[in-house]
């Protein structure tokens, strides 16, 4: 059972008197603050482990009151920290195990939409130049502009590459010493496209926001649905192969 973090909800979000609530009244109490909130985003939530309600017979989702105070903490946490979900659940466990983690500073709205989200083990440099990235990914420039040539890696309009490029070049290089040539990686690449599109289009209503703050969260919102896009395609990967080879 989880617990409501200790000073964490508050602003009369949930109710007193100890009912049970369906998903629907919860996203009512929550949209008094948090009115970008919807039930796709509390069923979210509770996949990513943040929340756990009760369930009726038939399968009907049914919160507490420690549950709409704990949906509350974390979505004021993401808003005015810019936290991600991981770090996140691992500050909510801390504070149920009674360790008193502090939380950073608010970030500044300004930061995230200049391009500049929280780094986590990532490139401080916003862009790599063609060199570093033959060297990065130790492949000559034969292979660079094969890769271009099928879309798999496009340079900026600068000539440099971003960050993320350096990752994607890596990857192209592993696969192809594996056997997989560029024009086998283009249907990959034609998904990611057409996912970075579907994830575009869920945030687009918190970008146009006119509230920066609401800006920025919508890129942290992208970033995680990123993540679940790319654990969901490994997963059905790894399904696929297990029919295959058995």
């Amino acid at each position: 059972m989880r617990h409501s973090p200790s000073g964490g909800a508050g602003h009369g979000t949930a109710p007193a008197d100890g009912r049970l609530l369906s998903i629907g009244a919860v996203l009512n109490l929550l949209r008094d603050e948090f009115p970008e909130v919807t039930i796709s985003k509390i069923r979210f939530l509770e996949a990513e482990g943040l929340v756990e309600p009760q369930r009726t017979p038939s399968g009907y989702r049914k919160f507490s009151r420690a549950d709409v105070e704990r949906l509350a903490y974390v979505l004021r946490t993401q808003r005015d920290h810019y936290l991600p979900l991981k770090v996140i659940r691992e500050h909510l466990d801390a504070l149920e195990r009674g360790e008193q983690v502090p939380l950073p500073a608010p970030a500044q709205p300004r930061d995230l939409l200049d391009g500049e989200p929280p780094a986590v083990d990532e490139p401080t440099a916003a862009r790599v130049g063609r060199a570093e990235l033959l060297a990065a990914a130790e492949v000559g420039e034969a292979e660079l502009a094969e890769w271009e040539s099928y879309g798999l890696l496009s340079p900026a309009s600068d000539g440099g590459y971003d960050v993320g490029a350096v990752a994607v070049a890596k990857l192209i290089a592993d696969l192809g010493r594996a056997g997989l040539e560029p024009r086998h990686l283009r249907a990959i690449k034609a998904a990611a496209d057409r996912e970075a599109g579907l994830v575009e289009q869920l945030v687009a209503p918190l970008r146009r926001h006119r509230n920066p703050q609401t800006r920025a969260h919508a890129e942290a919102t992208a970033r995680e649905l990123a993540g679940l896009s790319v654990r969901l395609h490994a997963a059905l990967v790894e399904a696929a192969l297990r029919v295959r080879l058995h």
